[in-house]
């Protein structure tokens, strides 16, 4: 089942986006989407003709979906071309997924921004919606096919360069060697492959990836990662790094390495404002304790939306089709920013995200 947006929590949400502007710092992930405009104050990649969207998520149950979305809800509101915005939900299920889409082509919608976490299993159903004309930018999980054949662009995100970072980091940290331990998300997933491959090109085989390969299966959900992670600090006596993909995912197992009468390992993962608070309170106690983070990503929803609009309305497309998410947080040198907790605001929102810190935490609470 589909439901159309803006539904009361991302209503809110966009009603308090600019209210709220002045609490957010400005972003410090890669360069973001081109924001040059028309005369009448619109941005460049939205154009004249009047267009319907959707924003279609393969799983959109835990906070980093739930701040992406609105982030997605928010990047619409600025092209007033767009003139009807829905959102639907897979929950895992990815036959659902695919139904969502075949529901929307059907509907007749215009343009669809697409998550398929099932990856290639999510292509023919793409694929029969850009046949049928709409306009289809799936984004961040890579689908397989090919743009211009399968769907209008696929808009990816740099998670080689993400594994490049947290091996540099690791070497720095680390310079003998040693046993890394790797969470990503869903078995086979291109974000993790990528993330691997990355790693791999700056580490040596000095560097021992002790989980089973490619990595350990989460499916980005806190619940499972924790029951994973646990189980690994039982089965490893000595883990010198562990590498995640979803930060704050990991906060509710790292206490058992101190209720075992180990130190917490160093940390090379993505940001979240509960993972920061955590190495706050807990860093001194831990003296492997380091922390690096790259920003999360939440944002590369509003490059797909951008692209989507922009071939949908008669806009200018964007240069990039690939959103670049840097390094974010050091806690050994401070660069480019230390490591950083509101604990004022909710530990699920995400401070490299542009979304302004107090929307995030109402998108959250109003799941």
């Amino acid at each position: 089942m589909t439901r159309s947006c803006p539904v009361p929590a991302l209503a809110a949400i966009l009603a308090l986006a600019v209210a709220f502007a002045g609490c957010s710092k400005p972003s410090s992930t890669g360069a973001p989407p081109s924001e040059a405009t028309h005369v009448d104050g619109a941005p460049a990649w939205c154009g004249t003709k009047k267009i319907t969207l959707a924003q279609l998520d393969g799983f959109g149950g835990n906070s980093w979906r739930l701040v992406t979305t609105a982030s997605g809800a928010e990047e619409v509101k600025k092209c007033p071309s767009v003139t009807s915005y829905q959102y639907a939900n897979g929950n895992g299920d990815t036959q659902k997924a695919i139904s969502d889409i075949q529901a929307f082509t059907a509907k007749g919608v215009d343009a669809m921004v697409v998550f398929g976490d099932a990856g290639q299993a999510m292509l023919p159903a793409i694929r029969s919606a850009y046949k049928a004309g709409v306009v289809v930018v799936p984004y961040r999980v890579e689908v397989g096919g090919a743009a211009g054949t399968d769907y209008t662009q696929f808009v990816g995100a740099s998670f080689v360069n993400d594994g490049v970072n947290w091996g540099n980091w690791i070497k720095r940290v680390l310079p003998g060697g040693g046993d890394l331990l790797f969470l990503s998300g869903p078995k086979g997933n291109s974000q993790g492959n990528d993330e691997l491959k990355g790693m791999k090109s700056v580490l040596d085989d000095s560097y021992r990836f002790i989980n089973e390969p490619p990595y350990d299966v989460t499916n980005w959900d806190p619940a499972l990662t924790q029951t994973v992670l646990t189980a690994e600090i039982a089965k490893h006596p000595r883990i010198d790094v562990i590498v995640s993909d979803f930060g704050p995912s990991l906060v509710g197992a790292l206490p058992v390495f101190t209720r075992s009468g180990r130190s917490i390992p160093a940390l090379a993962t993505s940001d979240g404002n509960a993972l920061g608070c955590f190495w706050t309170d807990n860093h001194a106690a831990n003296p492997d304790f380091k922390l690096f983070t790259v920003a999360t990503g939440n944002d590369n929803v509003r490059l797909a939306v951008d692209w989507a609009v922009a071939r949908a309305t008669g806009g200018k497309p964007p240069d990039a089709t690939t959103f670049q998410a840097p390094a974010f947080e050091d806690s050994v040198t401070g660069k480019p920013n230390p490591v950083e907790c509101d604990a004022g605001l909710p530990g699920d929102i995400y401070l490299s995200a542009q979304l302004a810190r107090a929307t995030q935490a109402i998108a959250i609470n109003n799941k």
